[in-house]
């Protein structure tokens, strides 16, 4: 009778904590709906300047690195923390977007993905983090 009970406590602990786990696993964010204005957005900057890649990675550090990681991967220390998976820059789909799109993404941001516009005030750091971003 002991090893009857002790076998159900297990089985429902085990049943409590998987179901707890799907409950709280990350989704993937859904489209993005990005405004006609951002996606034939074009940078005002020019690509290719070494100082334009300093900033961008600064930038990025600061800014990005904590969700999307060193590398853009979408594993950074929080990334795990956040109900929303957070995708790779590496990613074929990421790659395909127009840097407006990317503009609009990075800088304006939608549910866990902060607005970035009034901590990256200067147009040419953004341009700079699209391009570093653009590079991972």
């Amino acid at each position: 009778m002991k090893n009857s009970i002790r076998l159900a406590v297990i089985i429902c602990t085990a049943i409590i904590f998987v179901s707890a786990n799907i409950a709280m696993a990350q989704k993937a964010g859904g489209a993005w709906t990005i405004p006609a204005k951002y996606k034939s957005m074009k940078s005002t900057i020019k690509a290719g300047d070494a100082s334009i890649n300093t900033v961008g990675k600064d930038t990025y550090m600061k800014h990005c690195k904590s969700c999307h990681g060193a590398k853009g991967l979408g594993d950074g220390t929080k990334s795990a923390s956040l109900k929303t998976l957070v995708p790779s820059f590496a990613d074929k789909a990421f790659k395909a977007k127009a840097d407006g799109e990317i503009y609009y993404m990075t800088m304006v941001g939608r549910d866990e993905m902060p607005n970035f516009e009034k901590k990256i005030a200067s147009e040419g750091d953004r341009w700079a983090l699209i391009y570093y971003i653009k590079s991972l």
